[in-house]
């Protein structure tokens, strides 16, 4: 009779975690090809497949062809971390045929550009907070070739940031107050330039983004712009290369969100779908890890596991307490 009822016992509970991974089944999901993307795939697969009995599939990923593949062909079932400011035609196309649901943000910050500068520098001039009160001291700021100078490093040759750094270089007249704008050439250049001016405690401005692994290193502070954002301005001049009069501007934020299909919304994982809308996190908690990351060489899934070590007040707010169970024994 005890070996029946063992038997039996045995029995039910395979039967329970069978139906509970039938009732959620295979789950297709981006693994962005970045790393703070890559970083929360693995997050998300861990606890779908730990704490929802999920079979997660992993599809490689990127921003215009991920959003555009769920748009048109139904898959993958997640992007976990979309840019959706860069395709906004297409996202608004999926949300309007029904095809891809914005189940809410990624990064409860969005994703910020803007300028920076150490917040050592701050704690010394706690008067600098705006652009302007940062010209008014080209001698904190020194210029590596002539350090009579300020100096404003640009963002990575051809990219965006670099494109508008330029241009409100001039909006903020920043040659006439001493300043000169320096080119870093590669995204290593402009990390190295920052990474020196930090650790030798040396006053350093310049273009930059979050959340990434050099913010979560470096105690920096973004300056404010001193006006708000003017969308049509931003779009007429400060993002054009060649447009003689650009204005003084605030960097817009990026809105990181988290994209599902349409099948994933209406298959009846409420559950699934619950931690999906819950699951947001801050840029500070996502440059920390990315910054462990890097330091450790680390990949996606061994983040996932020194997040959930590090950070269980920020990844159980997104789940029950039965889940959250479930996933700190399998760590």
């Amino acid at each position: 009779m005890k070996n029946l009822l063992a038997i039996s016992t045995v029995a039910l509970i395979a039967g329970i975690a069978s139906n509970a991974s039938a009732a959620c089944g295979t789950v297709t999901v981006a693994n962005m090809n970045w790393q703070s993307g890559e970083l929360l795939a693995h997050v998300d697969k861990f606890i779908l497949e730990h704490g929802f009995g999920c079979q997660v599939e992993f599809v490689p990923g990127d921003t215009v062809p991920t959003i555009t593949s769920m748009v048109e062909k139904g898959q993958p079932d997640i992007a976990g971390e979309a840019w959706v400011d860069l395709v906004p035609e297409i996202v608004r196309r999926g949300v309007d045929e029904h095809r891809i649901v914005n189940i809410g943000p990624a990064l409860t910050d969005g994703g910020i550009q803007g300028w920076y500068i150490p917040k050592f520098i701050v704690d010394a001039h706690p008067e600098i907070k705006t652009v302007d009160d940062a010209f008014a001291h080209p001698e904190l700021f020194p210029a590596p070739e002539n350090t009579a100078k300020g100096a404003v490093f640009n963002g990575p040759t051809g990219s965006g940031g670099s494109v508008v750094t330029a241009q409100l270089f001039k909006a903020y007249g920043g040659e006439a107050k001493g300043f000169d704008l320096v080119d870093p050439g590669t995204q290593a250049g402009l990390d190295g330039a920052m990474a020196r001016a930090y650790e030798h405690k040396e006053g350093w401005m310049g273009y930059y983004w979050s959340p990434t692994a050099l913010l979560g290193k470096y105690s920096m502070v973004r300056l404010e712009a001193g006006v708000t954002n003017d969308a049509a301005e931003w779009k007429r001049c400060n993002t054009v290369a060649d447009c003689p009069d650009p204005k003084k501007n605030e960097w817009p934020k990026d809105h990181v969100v988290t994209l599902v299909s349409q099948k994933l919304a209406e298959s009846g994982n409420a559950g699934v779908i619950d931690y999906l809308r819950k699951r947001s996190w801050d840029n500070q908690t996502v440059s920390s890890v990315m910054s462990w990351m890097t330091d450790t060489q680390a990949g996606g899934d061994d983040g996932a596991v020194h997040f959930f070590k590090e950070h269980p007040e920020v990844w159980k707010s997104w789940l029950s307490a039965d889940v959250a169970e479930k996933i700190t024994a399998a760590f």
